[in-house]
């Protein structure tokens, strides 16, 4: 029922595309925010376990943010791009 109201309330003849383009946007921005969190939750507790592997830790934490932090973007780009094809 919701879609449906939401559906009626996009006009245009590619109304589908840019809603589907705007909840994929969405998803993919949760989705990053959700494993950078799991991320960074992870890595303290494992910094509270054995404080000496600092070091390691946090660099392997920064590269994961920001392997996942470049798919989020990628996904909002090809999001975006069908919007305005």
């Amino acid at each position: 029922m919701a879609l449906s109201v939401l559906l009626e309330a996009v006009a245009g003849a590619n109304a589908m595309g840019y809603l589907g383009a705007g909840i994929g946007a969405g998803l993919a921005a949760i989705g990053a925010g959700i494993g950078i969190g799991r991320i960074g939750g992870s890595a303290v507790e494992s910094i509270a376990r054995q404080p000496e592997a600092l070091g390691d830790i946090r660099s392997n934490m920064i590269l994961a943010a920001a392997l996942i932090e470049g798919v989020a973007l990628f996904a909002v780009v090809a999001c975006l791009l069908v919007i305005f094809k």
